[in-house]
């Protein structure tokens, strides 16, 4: 089992708009981070640690996740999970209109280990909305992924959103590590580096 505080591993939106649909993850590659959140379901099964499955619902007239199309469908690296509990939300934090954060303090969770897509949008929300709700959160870096944008601001890749929002989180919201090293955490029981905004500026200010 693992060791406390308790954990839950909480998988966010791994759909298949994602994977063969028409919001293909572009980085990390969607093969490698859906193998590790394979591995993190795994190694958390082995440990007794709740695995929740989220699952993103939009309405009708929009062009993707709509209820009942292939690309809502959870992708199998989940959909044959057997998980501890399932939500359905509507927005981009797995808390907001669900029943996430009763479960959670039902089973007495402490420590959120998130992981899916995408990473700066329903990720990035939940692991905030986690920490204003009290809870410790951990990001899996290599069991995310982003898409590229482009808009009236400015255009951006894939690679440097995931990369931002990562290095972001872990100055103040989350633990960010790799799948390999959070199953060492779950195994040793020690517990991940976290960091602050002010050391995580003045590492910066150093380089320039």
């Amino acid at each position: 089992m693992s060791k406390s505080p308790r954990r839950a591993l909480i998988l966010i939106d791994v759909q298949n708009e994602y994977v063969t649909g028409n919001l293909l993850i572009e980085y990390p590659d969607v093969r490698l981070s859906l193998r590790n959140i394979a591995k993190a379901a795994a190694a958390a099964a082995a440990a007794g640690i709740p695995i929740v499955v989220v699952q993103n619902t939009a309405p009708p007239t929009a062009p993707v996740f709509v209820k009942g199309t292939p690309g809502w469908e959870l992708h199998p690296v989940v959909a044959e999970l057997s998980v501890s509990h399932y939500v359905e939300k509507a927005l981009p934090s797995a808390f907001t209109g669900t029943d996430l954060a009763a479960w959670l303090k039902a089973n007495e969770v402490a420590v959120l280990t998130v992981a899916g897509y995408m990473t700066h949008n329903c990720v990035d929300s939940t692991i905030k909305q986690a920490l204003h709700g009290g809870w410790q959160v951990e990001h899996l870096y290599d069991a995310t992924g982003s898409v590229s944008y482009a808009n009236r601001i400015g255009k951006i890749s894939a690679e440097e959103i995931h990369k931002s929002f990562s290095v972001v989180l872990q100055s103040r919201f989350a633990a960010v590590l790799t799948t390999d090293e959070w199953i060492e955490s779950v195994n040793s029981g020690k517990a991940p580096e976290r960091d602050n905004i002010y050391n995580s500026n003045q590492r910066a200010r150093l380089t320039l």
